[in-house]
């Protein structure tokens, strides 16, 4: 006799007192209807209300994504969904010798993936049948005498590859980030779902929304409310877990309205959108640029973003402007931990290969990043605008194909990473999405609008005793040029002006 996903939930042999009560029924009717279970009279409403879907379901479905609430139980259910189709699947006739069927808990990285691992463990040894199938226990494996492995890992499209699945399931999927690519969530999914074929698996992905892009969203605009074996599922936190305080929710939508309605009652943010497009970047990247070398007589600016050493990168940017155009010249960034006294120096050194002697920085940690340059040279000046500021003032110059980027991935990621969000208020902000960074674009950003800056006018220096005359001619990029009686032209940067 085969078990079932409502038989898992409600026999009380197997996971029946932490699943079979009246706060876990919307769950009990979900996941029922997704394996094509029949559902009872007084439970269609509750499959309609979840799914958007007038009918019953008829049959199984290959993929669901689950738009529920913070506090609602996604993380219970996901170890609930792992251990059904670890324990209770025979695969046998489909692996060859050797071959492993995995069940993939992914999550956006290693802490959060352990805090699925523990809801895991905790149903495998708290009962004692399920404890008995349990072979091998690692921190993130558990392999069963069945042959099935369940493991958690972090989101990364590379690291998915090779594995037959026996189920994979996105945990948290809408926060996903990863270091090599602008759209992970997309890229990690297609690379699981060749390895759910062999075993016809499903694919599984739950989480509070966020901005309405990704996979999350797109799947909720394409199949929400829609026949077809790609089930969409979307609540908020209490429909899922009435055991939930009503007033946790209340006071969170006092305290900041558009979050609280994502957080809690799964609605995707309407204020938050992307900055710039994929695209746009690179159209402004010049390929395999990767630096540019020092030259005499050009103008630089500088950017730096300072920090402590202990938690985010200390960067810098190096730009000029060549007419109409703001070129990025050189990038550092420097990852903790590091010394902040070694990292100035060796900016500070690039510097003065580019003929700087000074920089423009945040109001970071008062003094202290001023007194390191001050030390070596170099003059700090504090920055006029936020970071928010740099980035809004970049776009208008990167949508017109003003500026020329390295091709540099970091500085990309960084970049097409960025978030405008709207305040109640009405007012923009620019900042980076959560779990990401902003270090490096703000530095690059900081350099490109200082090397845009109108200049003042050069000082001509007076011709030396001996010296021919000729004429001056003064460039956009604050040089000049000299045009001596022997027909040779010599350019020299001069000072503005302050």
């Amino acid at each position: 006799m085969s078990v079932t996903i409502r038989d898992l939930m409600t026999d009380s042999a197997l996971f029946g007192e932490q699943f079979g009560g009246d706060s876990f029924k919307a769950w009990r009717v979900l996941l029922a209807g997704f394996y094509g279970l029949p559902l009872a009279d007084d439970e269609l409403p509750h499959w309609q209300e979840l799914t958007g879907r007038e009918s019953a379901p008829e049959a199984a479905h290959d993929e669901l994504y689950m738009v529920i609430g913070r506090r609602g139980g996604k993380s219970q259910a996901a170890a609930l969904l792992a251990v059904f189709h670890a324990c209770f699947m025979d695969y046998s006739d489909r692996l060859s010798p050797g071959e492993v069927a995995t069940v993939l808990c992914l999550a956006a990285d290693r802490k959060q993936s352990r805090a699925v691992f523990r809801y895991i463990t905790g149903l495998m040894n708290r009962n004692p049948m399920m404890q008995r199938l349990i072979v091998k226990e690692s921190a993130e494996t558990l392999e069963l005498v069945n042959g099935t492995v369940i493991e958690v890992g972090t989101a990364s499209f590379r690291a998915t590859r090779g594995y037959t699945f026996a189920a994979v399931l996105a945990d948290e999927i809408a926060f996903w980030r990863a270091e090599d690519s602008a759209n992970p969530d997309h890229e990690i999914l297609n690379a699981v779902r060749p390895g759910l074929a062999t075993l016809d698996g499903p694919l599984i992905a739950l989480s509070s929304p966020y901005a309405r892009r990704g996979a999350l969203w797109d799947a909720f605009k394409r199949y929400y409310s829609k026949p077809g074996s790609v089930l969409v599922a979307k609540a908020p936190s209490r429909t899922m877990n009435p055991s939930l305080p009503e007033r946790i929710v209340t006071e969170a939508l006092e305290r900041d309205e558009a979050a609280a309605r994502a957080e809690y009652l799964a609605e995707f943010r309407t204020d938050v959108e992307t900055f710039i497009s994929r695209e746009t970047v690179e159209s402004c990247t010049i390929p395999d640029r990767l630096e540019l070398p020092p030259i005499s007589g050009i103008g630089y600016s500088a950017f730096v973003d300072p920090s402590g050493g202990s938690k985010d990168a200390m960067t810098l940017g190096i730009a000029h402007k060549d007419r109409e155009v703001v070129i990025l010249d050189a990038v550092r960034s420097r990852k903790p931990p590091f010394s902040p006294e070694a990292v100035v120096s060796e900016f500070a050194l690039l510097l003065k290969q580019y003929g700087i002697s000074e920089v423009t920085g945040d109001r970071y940690a008062g003094e202290f990043p001023r007194e390191l340059f001050r030390k070596q040279g170099i003059q700090y000046r504090l920055s006029d605008r936020p970071a928010s500021d740099l980035y809004r003032d970049t776009l208008p110059l990167l949508n017109s194909g003003r500026v020329e980027l390295l091709d540099n991935k970091q500085l990309h990621k960084e970049l097409i990473g960025l978030e405008r969000r709207t305040a109640r208020s009405g007012k923009d902000s620019i900042s980076h999405a959560p779990g990401s960074h902003d270090d490096l674009i703000n530095s690059a950003a900081g350099a490109i609008i200082e090397s845009s800056k109108p200049r003042s006018n050069p000082r001509i220096r007076s011709l030396s005793d001996g010296e021919p005359a000729g004429c001056w001619q003064t460039a956009d990029n604050g040089s000049a040029r000299r045009c001596n009686p022997f027909g040779s032209e010599e350019r020299v940067f001069l000072q503005n002006e302050r």
